[in-house]
């Protein structure tokens, strides 16, 4: 059977500008809530946009945060994206509490800078640690990025990527085992950024 990645549908996020960034890249991908194919596949892509609460109910509803999490556990490698990075968390604290995936310990809390909020547009991200899902990025790379909170991890050797937003300096990347996760979206980004995805299924 051949490989391909599932793009976890929950009813929220760029679902499609993320299958397409995917497929222009000739990797095999299916926008999916069955989870007999999300089984099958050999890596999971958690996008995401909207707000945590949200996002954890709707998971909850498809009854696939158990689910995911035995796939998680089990060795299988999981991406997130913007939202899909803050829910591989601890747990939120926006428009109230809520508990994430608890891959990463930590929590996600509101961005408090100088600028403008939420942080929309191109910014750079410095590698921290060398990962084979960074193959080919450089250093100070730019990213496009569209949020209003942000992970703090309570394990350091977890942080990838950081980006500094005015006074602020937020982790843009995490990993950990077969866990990444990215505050920025590849596929509005840069043809380079569109690796990161080529790298994730490489390691699938």
């Amino acid at each position: 059977m051949k490989k391909y990645l599932s793009i976890i549908n929950y009813g929220m996020g760029n679902l499609h500008s993320v299958l397409k960034g995917i497929q222009y890249l000739n990797i095999p991908a299916k926008i999916t809530d069955n989870k007999k194919e999300i089984e099958k596949s050999a890596g999971i892509v958690l996008p995401g946009v909207g707000a945590f609460r949200d996002a954890m109910k709707e998971l909850r509803k498809r009854n696939l945060i158990d689910f995911i999490k035995e796939q998680v556990m089990s060795g299988k490698p999981i991406i997130g994206i913007c939202l899909g990075m803050q829910l591989l968390f601890s747990k939120s604290f926006e428009f109230g509490e809520y508990n994430g995936f608890d891959f990463i310990k930590g929590k996600v809390i509101r961005l408090k800078t100088n600028l403008k909020i939420p942080h929309i547009g191109w910014n750079s991200a410095q590698i921290c640690k060398k990962s084979r899902i960074l193959s080919g990025i450089k250093d100070g790379s730019f990213f496009y990025f569209v949020h209003s909170y942000h992970c703090v991890s309570e394990d350091k050797s977890v942080i990838l990527t950081k980006t500094k937003y005015g006074n602020i300096i937020f982790v843009s990347g995490i990993e950990y085992k077969n866990v990444f996760g990215f505050q920025f979206h590849p596929e509005k980004s840069s043809e380079q950024a569109l690796r990161i995805y080529k790298n994730f299924f490489s390691i699938c």
